[in-house]
């Protein structure tokens, strides 16, 4: 069995890569697991990040997901927008945190472009 075939990746990820009306991803699978490998990493790596800020600065955790999502989004960003919606959703998950306000608006565009 080749590595590639070795990574699970979600339904919720492949659907990033899914034009609307097609059923075939715009990516490979070979990129597409290099994708989410680096954003469930990223999401993983901002767990303990988000709690943080969430306690020391006292703000809502839907203000933490924001600045978390504005983060990725910066120069030189590493994760398109829609990327960037993933990773924080997942973080989201991660800490048990709400997404509603997530799931109802579109993603953060970079805010230099």
């Amino acid at each position: 069995m080749t590595e590639e075939f070795q990574i699970h990746i979600p339904p919720s990820f492949m659907a990033l890569y899914v034009p609307p009306g097609k059923i075939k991803p715009t990516l490979g699978l070979r990129d597409m697991a290099e994708r989410y490998e680096l954003c469930e990493d990223l999401a993983n790596l901002l767990t303990e990040k988000a709690a943080n800020m969430q306690f020391t600065l006292g703000i809502t955790e839907e203000l933490v997901l924001q600045q978390c999502e504005l983060g990725l989004l910066a120069e030189p960003a590493v994760v398109i927008p829609v990327e960037a919606r993933w990773v924080v959703c997942r973080l989201a998950e991660l800490l048990n945190w709400p997404m509603d306000q997530l799931l109802q608006n579109p993603p953060l565009s970079d805010p230099v472009a």
